[in-house]
C-alpha cells in the first residue's frame, strides 16, 4: 500500500464501531533503583526502591486501547473487573484513551484485575508478581455479560473475542453462552484471539500466532522452538479445512500469513533498526486487522494494516504500546520488508543456477536491460574494507566516554556487543544516519553526561577521520605501485563494468560515502571514465538517507521503464530493497571484501532479507551471470 491508499484505510477505519469481549489485563513497571535501598528492620533484608512506574493495558484491554489509538469511532469494553486499586488505574486508563466503558462488569467476590507486575533493575526484567490467577466468574456474572454483548451487539461491526489467560471469563459456562451468540448473529463478524480455545468458537476468523498454529495440528512446540515455514503452510491448510473460515496466523518479525476462499498469502515483516519489545505485538496487529476488516476491506489489506500497527508499538520500550495514525503513516508510506527469512537465514536450503555459485532466490522474466547501477564500496571497490574494525570501537568508546579506560568488564561487554550488533544491522544505511543512531545509544547507557555528547556530525568527523586514514594509506600505496588495482577491487569487478560498457548498458555508480570521496576512488581505481557524471554519493544531510536518494534520483532520471530496463548490483540491503520496490532487478553481491572473492554468509542474509533476485559472490563467473540476465556477451 502506498502513502495515499493508506491515508483512506486509516480514514475509512475511524467510522466503525468494534466491541472488544475479553480479558482486560494491566502491565505494571516498576523500575527498581537499588542505589536508595535500605535494611529493612523487619526483616534484615535489603529493599528494593521504586524510582518509577508505569501503568498499560494488557489482553482485551490492549487490543482496545490500540482501536482508541486509531480513531476507531466506537470501541465498547465486554469483560469483568475488580475493586482494588489496580482496577481503579485500569479503568483512568480506559477512560483517559476513549475506551466506553459503560457496560464493564465488577464481580466484588473472587476476582481481581488480572495485573503482571514487571520489576526492573536497569533494563532487565526481573521475577513478575501476578495478581488474577485465582479468579472465579460467577455464573451470574457471565449472563450479565451476555446479557450485555447480546444488547449491544446489532450496532458493532465486529466482535473481537480474546482469551488471553486461563482464570480469565472465558469459563466452560461462558465458553458455551458466547458460541450461542456467535451462531445467533451469524451475519456478524466475529474474530476470536484465544491462548487455549482457539478450537472452540467455531464460525469466527481466528487469529493466532505460529507456535499456537502447528500445536493445534498437534505438532509439540515449546515457546522458543523453531516453526518452520513450510510447518505453518501446512498447519493453515488444515486448520482452514478444519474451520472453514479464514485465519491470520503471525510469525513475529518474519511477518504473517493469512488463509481465505482464494488461499494462501504471506505479509513480510518490517525492518526496524531500533530497539524492540514484542509484548503486546499480537494484540496491535489484531486491532489494525480487525479495524480494517470492519471497515470492508479484505485479508490481505487487514494483515498489512496490523503489520504496520505492530511495527509501530513494538519500537515503544517498556509498555504494551499504541499506534496513532500518524505512526501508522510513517512506517506505511514506504516501508522496507523483510523478505524470504528462513532461506536467509539456512544456507542449506539454497537453489544455484547449475554448476555455479549464483544463488536464485527469485524467478523472473527476462528484460531487455539498459541501465546499471552499482553501490561502491564492498560491490565494486574495497578501499574502505574493514571500516567496521574502526567504527566498533570508535562507538564503544563514545558510548562510554571518560569511563572507556575504568568502567568493569560486564559493562564494556555489554556495550561493546550492543555497538556490534548495532553496526551489523546497520551495515549499509548513510554514516550521518548510524552515528545518530549512536546517539540513542549513548543516551540508553547514560555514561555520557548531556553536556558532554556531541551530535552526529561530531562523531561523524571522529569516525571519518580515522576511516580515511586507512582509505588514504591504501590510495598512496596504489600510486605508489606498492599495491594494484586487482588487490583492492572485488575480483573481476572491473571486467565486468567494462563488458556492460562496451554492451551498451549506462552504469551509475551509488554510494552512501561522501560524494567527492567516492568520485576521488573511482578515479584513483581507474574506472570512473566507464560511468561518466553518473557518480553519486552523500551530501552531509542528516535528514536524507544518502544511498536510498541517490537511486531514488536514478531510477526516477530512467523513469516509468525502470521495472523493465533496470539492474542494480549491491552488497547492502539499501540498494537492493528500494529496487526490488521500482520493479527493477536486484544482484546482491555477498563479497568476501577481506579475500575480496568468495562468499560472506552475513552479507548473503542480509541481501536475500533486503529482497534480492540473486546472490553472487563476486563476479568470477560473469559469463554465466550476463547469460541469467540476458545480457550478451561475446568473449
Amino acid at each position: 500500500m502506498k502513502m495515499q491508499p493508506l491515508r483512506i484505510i486509516l480514514d475509512d477505519i475511524t467510522t466503525v464501531r468494534i466491541a472488544v469481549v475479553g480479558d482486560f489485563c494491566l502491565d505494571a513497571y516498576w523500575f527498581i533503583d537499588e542505589t536508595m535501598g535500605e535494611i529493612s528492620v523487619e526483616t534484615n533484608l535489603l529493599t528494593r526502591p521504586v524510582r518509577q512506574q508505569r501503568y498499560s493495558l494488557g489482553g482485551a484491554g490492549n487490543v482496545a486501547c490500540n482501536l482508541a489509538a486509531m480513531n476507531i469511532k466506537d470501541v465498547r469494553a465486554f469483560g469483568v473487573i475488580g475493586t482494588d486499586p489496580f482496577e481503579t488505574e485500569m479503568l483512568r486508563i480506559m477512560k483517559d484513551t476513549g475506551i466506553d466503558t459503560r457496560i464493564l462488569l465488577f464481580q466484588e467476590a473472587l476476582w481481581h484485575p488480572h495485573t503482571y507486575a514487571k520489576p526492573y533493575v536497569h533494563d532487565r526484567e526481573q521475577n513478575r508478581v501476578d495478581f488474577g490467577n485465582y479468579n472465579r466468574l460467577s455464573e451470574i456474572t457471565a449472563d450479565l455479560l451476555i446479557s450485555n454483548l447480546t444488547g449491544e451487539i446489532a450496532g458493532m461491526d465486529v466482535i473481537l473475542i480474546n482469551q488471553q489467560v486461563p482464570s480469565g471469563i472465558h469459563t466452560e459456562y461462558f465458553r458455551k453462552r458466547l458460541l450461542e451468540v456467535i451462531r445467533s448473529f451469524p451475519e456478524k463478524l466475529f474474530v476470536t484471539d484465544s491462548r487455549q480455545f482457539n478450537d472452540y468458537y467455531e464460525g469466527t476468523i481466528r487469529k493466532m500466532n505460529d507456535t499456537e498454529a502447528v500445536r493445534l495440528c498437534g505438532i509439540k512446540k515449546g515457546p522458543d522452538d523453531l516453526v518452520l515455514r513450510a510447518e505453518v503452510v501446512d498447519a493453515a491448510r488444515i486448520l482452514y479445512d478444519r474451520y472453514r473460515k479464514p485465519l491470520f496466523i503471525t510469525l513475529g518479525n518474519k511477518g504473517s500469513l493469512t488463509i481465505d476462499q482464494s488461499g494462501i498469502s504471506e505479509i513480510p515483516g518490517l525492518l526496524i533498526l531500533s530497539k524492540v519489545d514484542t509484548v503486546g505485538a499480537g494484540d496491535s496487529y489484531l486491532a489494525g486487522a480487525a479495524a480494517a476488516l470492519a471497515a470492508g476491506y479484505d485479508m490481505g489489506v487487514a494483515a498489512t494494516l496490523g503489520t504496520f500497527v505492530a511495527g509501530v508499538t513494538v519500537q515503544k520500550l517498556y509498555q504494551t504500546g499504541t499506534a496513532t495514525p500518524q505512526e501508522i503513516l510513517a512506517i506505511g508510506q514506504d516501508p522496507d520488508y523483510v523478505y524470504a527469512p528462513e532461506l536467509a537465514e539456512y544456507i542449506r536450503q539454497a537453489r544455484y543456477f547449475p554448476e555455479t555459485e549464483i544463488e536464485i532466490i527469485h524467478a523472473w522474466v527476462k528484460k531487455p536491460l539498459q541501465h546499471a547501477i552499482f553501490d561502491h564500496d564492498g560491490t565494486i571497490s574495497t578501499l574502505r574494507e574493514g571500516w567496521e574494525l574502526i567504527m566498533v570501537p570508535m562507538m564503544t568508546r563514545a558510548v562510554l566516554g571518560d569511563q572507556y579506560m575504568e568502567a568493569d568488564e560486564a559493562l564494556y561487554q555489554k556495550v561493546s556487543t550492543r555497538v556490534s550488533e548495532f553496526v551489523d544491522k546497520t551495515t549499509g544505511i548513510q554514516t550521518l544516519v548510524q552515528m545518530k543512531f549512536l546517539l540513542d545509544l549513548i543516551r540508553e547507557f547514560g555514561c555520557v553526561p548531556r553536556e558532554k555528547m556531541l551530535d552526529e556530525f561530531g562523531y561523524k568527523q571522529i569516525y571519518n577521520e580515522a576511516l580515511l586514514k586507512m582509505v588514504h594509506e591504501r590510495e598512496r600505496k596504489l600510486i605508489s605501485g606498492e599495491l594494484s588495482r586487482e588487490d583492492l577491487t572485488i575480483k573481476h569487478a572491473v571486467r565486468f563494468l567494462q563488458i556492460l560498457h562496451d554492451a551498451g548498458i549506462q552504469l551509475y555508480l551509488a554510494s552512501g560515502t561522501d560524494e567527492h570521496d567516492v568520485k576521488y576512488e573511482a578515479h584513483v581505481l581507474g574506472y570512473d571514465h566507464l560511468f561518466g557524471d553518473r557518480i553519486f554519493g552523500a551530501v552531509g544531510d542528516v535528514r536524507i538517507e544518502a544511498k536510498k536518494l541517490v537511486l531514488n534520483r536514478i531510477l526516477n532520471t530512467i523513469g516509468d521503464k525502470a521495472s523493465e530496463s533496470v539492474v542494480t548490483f549491491g552488497d547492502g540491503p539499501v540498494e537492493i530493497r528500494e529496487t526490488r520496490k521500482r520493479g527493477g532487478i536486484a544482484v546482491g553481491i555477498a563479497s568476501h571484501e577481506q579475500k575480496r572473492f568468495g562468499l560472506n554468509e552475513h552479507k548473503r542474509t542480509r541481501l536475500i532479507k533486503a529482497g534480492a533476485d540473486l546472490v553472487v559472490p563476486d563476479f568470477s563467473q560473469y559469463r554465466q551471470l550476463l547469460s541469467l540476465l540476458n545480457i550478451k556477451y561475446h568473449g
